[in-house]
């Protein structure tokens, strides 16, 4: 189960390396991902058939399903099913709208008037992961809110199913995002179609989607190679669970399994305030995984995984900020009082009735997220992610009277004589 350590006994080193993930020292996942980029962006789509055929087994003379073929699919799916994705959407839908705003026209100076005004961007990837486990819940994450903002060209990602199709989930939220096309491409070379175009992938400006090791590596080296941006970087999921004596171990233990489930990459850790809910929270992981289908996959996440034992709440989320991790649940009665102590985290869930699932799902939050760390510095996928924001400005000639001066002394100062005469030119 979890191995344990004592926050008490860990030194700044300990703490760097505990807190350490998805570390590729070798650059082994480097080299091959170099090596995919490459091929895929001068070979195109015989590349993208051959990486498929090896990777994903499966032998595809077109490389993408048009309309006629997701509404077949949609239809495999049960009303139950379908009703349950459709409440997911709406959730998602009503959360994220409420992200797109008007910003107001700002007077710096009597007559300078400088605003900012939301654009789309026009064209975006979304890549939806494959493997162990199809997910239509991320399709409708990302392509929910680049329908929000506006975005004129959705391209979508997602490495094919032994038929050489994708699964009906999919293929309802495609419908439910009124999106007629999806590409049969996974892992980096999705990645790399995405950020260069082929014959059948057109090019996008920015590449949105959580992955592997592979994928992360792909988006990031994309980003420095063209001028494509990405989302963040969202690798393998993470979950880090702070509870104290009033927790539920049972609960701990299946918020920790929910992520350990997700593949053998991912992490889950506990910090909690003694020793006794550590061994509870141990003896309830090991009844659970018993009865898990995905139990092999789980397993081998708990041993990339571990526990921490503090002795306050306050040190618990101490060592949470230097985590960073990628959902933080608080399962203590004193969440409330933890929240402005909380700097670095991607999704929160509060409270013992708040478990990761709920938000992975249908809560209405985004579950793409900043992980590895990355909560330090990026925030979880929203409307904004899919906007650029252009300022404006516009001068009178009364603003041009009272801010001249200024912008002719700031650009003498600078030795920049033109920009001086462009204000006086006008004078």
């Amino acid at each position: 189960m979890l191995k344990q350590y004592s926050f008490n006994s860990l030194t700044a080193s300990d703490i760097e390396q505990l807190i350490a993930r998805n570390t590729d020292a070798t650059h082994a996942i480097q080299d091959a991902v170099s090596q995919i980029i490459e091929d895929v962006r001068h070979r195109g789509d015989q590349s993208l058939r051959e990486l498929t055929l090896k990777f994903d087994k499966v032998d595809l003379e077109t490389l993408y399903l048009g309309k006629e073929d997701i509404e077949a699919l949609a239809k495999t799916i049960t009303r139950d099913q379908q009703r349950a994705l459709e409440i997911a959407f709406q959730n998602i839908h009503k959360f994220h709208s409420s992200q797109l705003r008007r910003e107001r026209v700002v007077e710096t100076m009597p007559g300078v008037e400088c605003w900012r005004e939301v654009r789309p961007i026009e064209k975006v990837g979304l890549y939806i992961p494959g493997g162990s486990a199809v997910l239509p819940s991320t399709l409708l994450m990302l392509g929910v809110p680049a329908r929000i903002a506006g975005c004129k060209e959705i391209v979508v990602c997602s490495p094919p199913q032994q038929t050489g199709k994708i699964n009906g989930f999919v293929a309802y939220c495609l419908q439910l995002l009124k999106i007629e096309k999806i590409y049969l491409v996974g892992g980096a070379q999705a990645v790399a179609a995405m950020a260069y175009g082929s014959e059948s992938l057109p090019k996008v400006d920015k590449i949105f989607g959580p992955g592997n090791q592979f994928v992360t590596k792909a988006k990031s080296m994309v980003q420095s190679m063209t001028n494509v941006s990405i989302d963040m970087p969202a690798g393998p999921s993470e979950v880090l669970v702070v509870a104290d004596h009033t927790a539920q171990p049972a609960f701990v233990a299946a918020d920790l399994l929910a992520q350990a489930e997700h593949g053998p990459d991912s992490q889950a850790v506990l910090v909690a305030t003694s020793a006794d809910m550590i061994q509870r929270v141990n003896d309830e992981l090991q009844k659970q995984l018993d009865v898990l289908p995905r139990a092999e996959i789980a397993n081998m996440a708990l041993q990339n995984s571990f526990a921490v034992e503090v002795n306050s709440l306050q040190e618990a989320l101490d060592f949470s900020n230097r985590y960073a991790p990628e959902h933080l649940i608080l399962e203590t009665d004193e969440w409330k009082k933890l929240l402005p102590s909380i700097i670095n985290a991607g999704s929160v869930f509060l409270g013992h009735l708040t478990p990761e699932s709920a938000g992975d799902y249908a809560s209405g939050t985004n579950h793409t997220l900043p992980t590895s760390g990355y909560a330090r510095s990026y925030s979880g996928v929203s409307v904004d992610s899919f906007v650029k924001k252009i300022t404006f400005q516009h001068i009178s000639q009364e603003g041009l009277t009272h801010i001249g001066s200024v912008v002719e002394t700031l650009a003498e100062l600078e030795g920049l004589h033109a920009h001086k005469n462009a204000i006086s030119i006008r004078k």
